[in-house]
């Protein structure tokens, strides 16, 4: 796509929205609570500041105002505006092609926001955790969000990841043309690194004639010691063993395609 020449400022809106979820088991009750304890100092809304914060950093953005707030009894949000000084539109990179990544990131955002909010819970009997975190990029101008897409994925490592992409509004050129889009875009896998591709299976739904991208990602590999708290598989017998991979194996496969399958049974 061609440089386009604008009347006055670019006015299309670029979000990035994704959710990352992290999976576990825990045996006992008391190793749930301490599970969601544990999500919950790890992601107060005050480190979740420090993460946002350092993602502007990165793509070179400034903090206008931040709001925070952690919840009871779980849970965390916080939501960051940000701004750019002037930059010039042909010095953005707007093809298609993954990201630097978190040592060399480069980006700027116009009137744009960063939120992200937590969602620890666990299972009542079957000892399945889930901590989810929902995060969103929203940016008006010349830069489009996928560029700190594998930044945040590297910080935020996780079993399933949903993506979805938007570009909304329009903007006019200098002949009074609108113009829906201003940056080629195939697929959100195509602005990521090698190395997460190759970490997961994935899928996408696009409906291109409405600028709308989405991308599901699943871990491709499974070892079982990084899903136990307060456990390790030799503390278990091969039944039991079994039985917690093939139950953690069907939650991560129904949040990925989105439906719910038959129960697990010892």
């Amino acid at each position: 796509m061609h440089k386009l020449k604008l009347h006055g400022f670019n006015n299309l809106t670029k979000s990035l929205s994704f959710c990352i979820y992290d999976i576990c088991y825990a045996k006992t009750a008391h190793d749930r609570e301490q599970y969601i304890a544990y999500i919950d100092e790890q992601y107060n809304a005050n480190r979740l500041t420090e993460i946002l914060s350092e993602t502007c950093s990165i793509i070179g953005a400034n903090i206008l105002n931040i709001a925070r707030q952690d919840y009871d009894p779980q849970g965390a949000s916080v939501t960051i505006l940000i701004s750019e000084e002037p930059i010039d539109p042909s010095l953005v990179d707007q093809s298609e092609h993954p990201g630097p990544l978190p040592d060399s990131v480069v980006a700027h955002l116009d009137k744009s926001h960063i939120c992200v909010h937590t969602y620890p819970e666990s299972h009542p009997q079957g000892g399945l955790c889930t901590f989810r975190a929902d995060i969103e990029v929203s940016t008006c101008g010349v830069i489009s969000p996928l560029k700190a897409l594998n930044y945040l994925i590297h910080q935020l490592e996780s079993d399933i990841v949903t993506l979805d992409y938007r570009v909304r509004g329009f903007t006019r050129d200098i002949s009074g043309v609108k113009h829906y889009i201003d940056h080629q875009i195939n697929s959100i896998q195509n602005f990521m690194t090698a190395d997460i591709t190759s970490l997961y299976h994935m899928v996408d739904v696009n409906v291109y004639q409405e600028n709308i991208f989405h991308t599901k990602m699943m871990l491709k590999e499974f070892d079982l010691d990084h899903y136990l708290f307060n456990a390790k598989p030799e503390d278990l017998d091969k039944n039991e063993r079994q039985y917690i991979t093939r139950l953690l194996r069907k939650e991560m496969q129904e949040i990925y395609y989105g439906r719910n399958m038959p129960e697990v049974t010892i």
